[in-house]
């Protein structure tokens, strides 16, 4: 550990957070110190946003209970500003980037430099090349955010913390939406600036990422903080992904991939000639003349790098793509012309989309209307009233199935942890008892032990004998859980493997591109 790692510039003491009818918070205390990179880890729901929305000023003095030390002093935060004011940002999983502004707009908003009263626009591009050179992004500050990729956009949130002065950087799941050689690229950054004498605190359900990157780490369970390096106790090893998740759920876990053998069965969907054109390029193809068969009782994977169609594919068949399709889908020997979003839903084939927060859920909605979103004409008296009593029903029966922890099936959705509302999301497809169910990123940004909850959930509906097919940027979780998987690259399949001829090296070597005696 480096020198500088040594003192403790923020410590959290005795951090207790209430909501109505849940104990967020109780007792957490964290440390952190100067120039380190510390890892928050715990599943969703233990508290890690709650405690660093307490320390940002979003849950300002007065909401909760506990002492706040920074070099320490006790300080306490009315808003985000007065947190800000002291060296301290947050940099959240959505990002909060105006997409049709500039960078140097971005970079300076509500922060602007003026000459009188007018914004001193070379001031502002002088210094927004310098801080976008210390992130190391190679980006002119006149860019459009709209026409970058969401990698080069979180090093823009960086970018603009360190304007701001800050210190201390919080990185919520900043991974989450990347692809491996953009989380390399942002890790190397993160690296830099703790050289820099940058403190961060780094959460992340990447496991194998908080081990390459960490310098200490806290674990959060059930509100409470259960575990930290920083606290130097030689009879806690930490630095293994087995042990972090033994502290983490509570009990060890074996098997992260709990995948059973399926047996296949008969054909019920296929595509042919599929293509797909650029929503605003009309000359340009996303997936040009794809074919594409699909079976009941097994788990299609599909692999390949961000960019090169998998989203697009999945919305297409499913209606909501925002472009032109052409080319011929068959569902149980019946053929017919691309589909639209009801018709889909008619014939059993639902989308399961990896924006769940803004596509997936109404997060002002409860969870009972939200189960039953997609079968209220099931659930009306005339066609005309919802039956209040049988949708309760309806909602009780999948939120006890699918284990979605709430307080009451009249909770918001968006009070629930990523994981409940990724579980609300499958809740409401499932009851429209689907036979193929397209899962897009289906644990991004959830927890090992939820992950293995929703990977368990797949099986259940594989032995009913439907069809999944699940789209993931995790490479592991698509060689756990796939009986087949498809590999794609720049909108084509370049592989199809069944899962015993499968391996880590075989798949990247595909979707970046690789032909194999001399066939693409």
């Amino acid at each position: 550990m480096q020198e500088q790692q040594t003192k403790i510039v923020l410590e959290l003491q005795d951090i207790t957070k209430r909501f109505p009818g849940v104990l967020a918070l109780d007792n957490v205390s964290f440390k952190l110190r100067a120039g380190e990179i510390h890892a928050l880890v715990g599943e969703n729901g233990a508290g890690k946003s709650t405690l660093m929305k307490v320390l940002s000023g979003i849950y300002p003095k007065g909401s909760y209970s506990g002492t706040i030390l920074l070099h320490g002093t006790p300080v306490e935060f009315s808003d985000i500003k007065e947190s800000e004011q002291h060296g301290i940002a947050v940099i959240y999983q959505e990002l909060a980037l105006v997409p049709y502004l500039t960078v140097r707009q971005n970079l300076f908003l509500g922060n602007e430099r003026r000459k009188g009263l007018r914004i001193n626009d070379i001031e502002e591009y002088k210094l927004a090349q310098k801080v976008l050179e210390r992130v190391g992004i190679n980006v002119s500050p006149d860019a459009h955010v709209i026409d970058l990729g969401i990698g080069q956009q979180q090093l823009i949130e960086i970018a603009k913390a360190l304007l701001k002065q800050a210190k201390i950087l919080i990185l919520d799941e900043p991974t989450a939406a990347l692809n491996e050689q953009e989380s390399e690229n942002l890790l190397e950054i993160i690296r830099e600036l703790s050289k820099e004498g940058v403190s961060l605190v780094f959460i992340s359900h990447k496991l194998e990422e908080v081990l390459s990157i960490a310098d200490s780490i806290t674990i959060l369970r059930d509100g409470r903080s259960i575990v930290s390096t920083v606290d130097d106790d030689k009879t806690v090893n930490l630095w293994s992904e087995k042990n972090i998740i033994k502290y983490m759920v509570g009990r060890p876990m074996e098997q992260r991939f709990p995948r059973e053998p399926h047996n296949r069965g008969d054909h019920i969907l296929s595509l042919r000639n599929w293509t797909l054109y650029h929503s605003e390029r009309k000359d340009r193809t996303i997936i040009n003349n794809l074919s594409l068969d699909v079976f009941t009782g097994e788990v299609l994977g599909i692999a390949g790098l961000m960019g090169s169609g998998r989203t697009e594919l999945a919305t297409s068949i499913f209606g909501t793509y925002n472009g032109i399709v052409t080319g011929e889908i068959e569902i149980d020997g019946h053929s017919s012309g691309p589909l639209t979003t009801e018709a889909c839903i008619a014939k059993g084939i639902v989308y399961l989309t990896e924006d769940r927060k803004n596509l997936g859920l109404v997060l002002n909605m409860s969870v009972q209307e939200n189960s039953t979103l997609a079968v209220l004409g099931r659930l009306t008296r005339h066609g005309l009233v919802v039956d209040s009593f049988e949708e309760k029903k309806a909602a009780r029966k999948y939120c006890e199935e699918l284990t979605i922890k709430t307080p009451s099936l009249e909770q918001r959705a968006m009070n629930l942890s990523g994981g409940n509302q990724q579980k609300l999301v499958l809740a409401k497809w499932i009851m429209v008892e689907p036979r193929v169910l397209i899962l897009d990123e289906p644990t991004r940004g959830i927890d090992v032990g939820a992950k293995f909850e929703i990977y368990k959930i797949i099986n259940r509906l594989i032995e009913r004998g439907m069809a999944v097919i699940m789209i993931s940027s995790e490479l592991p979780e698509i060689l756990g859980m796939s009986d087949r998987i498809i590999v794609f690259h720049e909108g084509q399949i370049r592989a199809d493997l069944r899962h015993e001829e499968a391996d880590p090296e075989k798949v990247m070597f595909y979707a970046t591109g690789g032909i194999e005696n001399g066939k693409a």
